[in-house]
């Protein structure tokens, strides 16, 4: 006779579950790949969001073109200010999965009015990014085909194909799954960082290096300059928390999200402050103007006697801003969706794919917008590195505009939920000052530049957002009652769930 096992209160709390009442059938964000992301899934979100290595390559001479000698100093300001917006918008991370992300974090502490806001900045913020990364693909794709049909170097058609194509191509991947895009997002990140280390090795072995204090030391750096050259700094590290709005589809939400956002922004600002300091101590020492140059680490390559990198370069670059558009795309397609669910938005971006589960609306509008605003700047004129210049202005001020009501709502939701203690409130603070003051004096200094045009873009984009904030409170109030989803557990997440 064989024995039986011993019954234990586990096994018999496995077989007759005590009944949970209260649970819904349905999460709210039904439809997507719940639960179905690893880890590595959710790192390579934010590590393509961010596209470390495009921004260490491209991000130094726009911060250098308003602040000049205080480039090291915007990079270290900028990834302190990241540091403590990670740590508020982690308050929210380790307790509740949202697609919506920092919008449902917003009206969570703070209500609707700053729910939607918060909504509308984090679509600027996504959006723009997505057409620089796009834009920035092309233009690295051109200067890559310029090697070989040198014809093609300067051509707008050219740019404007590569536009569209990479645009397709970003739709395609996306529209098949999160974990194929994820993946391939990881990968093509992964072999751009590795060729922006190569050259940074490269140079600080051949170019003669002068006094570290030489290059890290501002000089003749108004505030203005500083504040920025801080605030495009800081479009380096945005996106470091769009795994956020993963929350829903990742395995181990509470637990891998927060994880992720800290260890992006760490990563990232070493890797920014070596390459800043590479390409000033490289010009510094080969003669030049960091803050002129259209193609740094293409000039810097062929002074160091070693154009080959440069070669291998402009195919990282292209890579790795298409891997940006790849995350920065998943990500705002995230927000349209949850925003669609909530009925603020047409409902239609709140479809999902029936075979594939991804938001096939959300993307096929972001993606059409992310190729026509780039492709309606070059036609009309402007070059594809001044367009880049003008879009990144733009996703500033709405990445800006976003953490910074987070950080005010973070002490706001701790209190209610009663665990506000004094490091979040302290720090959530001090990055809303920081942010705020930089954003304020950056927009000043932009409005009377070359780059105007990116605050009138904003304005407009300001004035739309207000416009369909009054249709809402009069049209849809039960959907703006609604703002703030986020998963909740179904009866299917727990022994013993009843409807």
């Amino acid at each position: 006779m064989t024995a039986q096992p011993p019954v234990t209160a586990l096994s018999r709390a496995i077989a007759d579950p005590t009944p949970v009442d209260g649970l819904p059938a349905r999460s709210p964000m039904a439809g997507l790949d719940r639960r179905s992301l690893s880890f590595v899934d959710v790192l390579a979100q934010s590590v393509g969001a961010v596209a470390p290595s495009a921004a260490a390559a491209t991000c130094p001479v726009l911060v250098a073109a308003r602040a000049g000698s205080g480039t090291l100093l915007a990079f270290l300001l900028a990834g302190v200010l990241m540091a403590l917006v990670a740590y508020a918008v982690n308050q929210f991370t380790r307790r509740m999965a949202a697609t919506g992300s920092l919008y449902t974090f917003a009206a969570r502490g703070l209500g609707v009015r700053a729910g939607f806001a918060t909504s509308a900045a984090m679509i600027v913020g996504y959006g723009f990014v997505a057409m620089f990364a796009l834009l920035g693909a092309a233009y690295y794709g051109r200067t890559l085909l310029a090697h070989v049909m040198p014809a093609v170097a300067g051509s707008r058609g050219v740019v404007l194909a590569l536009l569209a194509g990479f645009g397709a191509l970003c739709l395609l991947v996306l529209w098949r799954g999160i974990r194929l895009s994820t993946r391939v997002t990881l990968v093509i990140e992964l072999l751009s960082i590795a060729g922006i280390l190569v050259l940074i090795v490269v140079l600080l072995v051949r170019v003669p290096a002068p006094s570290f204090w030489d290059v890290a030391l501002p000089r003749g750096v108004g505030i203005p300059q500083l504040a920025a050259g801080t605030t495009v700094a800081v479009t380096a590290f945005v996106g470091f928390e769009s795994a956020a709005t993963l929350g829903v589809e990742s395995r181990r939400p509470f637990a891998t999200i927060p994880r992720t956002i800290r260890w992006t922004v760490i990563a990232a600002g070493v890797l920014y402050l070596l390459s800043a300091y590479t390409q000033l101590a490289g010009f510094d020492a080969l003669g030049g103007d960091l803050a002129r140059s259209d193609s740094p680490v293409n000039d810097l390559a062929a002074r160091a006697g070693v154009e080959w990198i440069g070669l291998l370069l402009d195919a990282a670059l292209a890579s790795s801003f298409l891997a940006c558009a790849l995350a920065s795309t998943t990500a705002l397609a995230r927000v349209l969706f949850s925003l669609g669910r909530e009925g603020i938005a047409p409902r239609a971006l709140g479809r999902t794919h029936p075979r594939f589960r991804t938001p096939y609306v959300a993307l096929a509008v972001g993606v059409a917008a992310e190729v026509a605003l780039p492709a309606a700047l070059v036609s009309a004129g402007m070059g594809a590195w001044q367009a880049m210049g003008v879009i990144v202005v733009c996703a500033a001020a709405g990445y800006m505009t976003a953490y910074a009501l987070v950080c005010i709502a973070t002490p706001f939701f701790l209190r209610r939920i009663g665990e506000l203690t004094a490091g979040p409130a302290v720090a959530a603070a001090i990055a809303a000052a920081g942010l705020l003051t930089a954003l304020g004096l950056d927009l000043w200094l932009e409005g009377s530049g070359d780059r105007a045009v990116a605050v009138l873009l904003l304005a407009l984009v300001a004035a739309t957002a207000w416009l369909l904030w009054g249709v809402c409170r009069r049209h849809r109030p039960e959907a703006l009652r609604r703002i703030g989803l986020y998963d909740e557990p179904t009866t299917g997440d727990v022994l013993g769930g009843t409807p």
